[in-house]
């Protein structure tokens, strides 16, 4: 699913970005795809991904 209609950034990005490249902020993820950069509109239900990702990579290691 496309979360940032603006840039083509889709959730599948961001939860490789979190799990391969070991991102775990917003500022990384919108210097990577630009994500948020133009509208907006996308950065709440990034962060949710963002968030979600970083907490089940956290229960994987523990």
């Amino acid at each position: 699913m496309y979360v940032c209609l603006c840039h083509g950034v889709s959730d599948k990005k961001i939860k490789q970005l979190v799990l391969e490249e070991g991102i775990a902020d917003m500022r990384s993820i919108r210097k990577c795809t630009a994500l948020g950069s133009q509208c907006g509109k996308c950065v709440k239900q990034a962060k949710q991904i963002l968030n979600e990702t970083a907490a089940q990579l956290y229960k994987q290691a523990c």
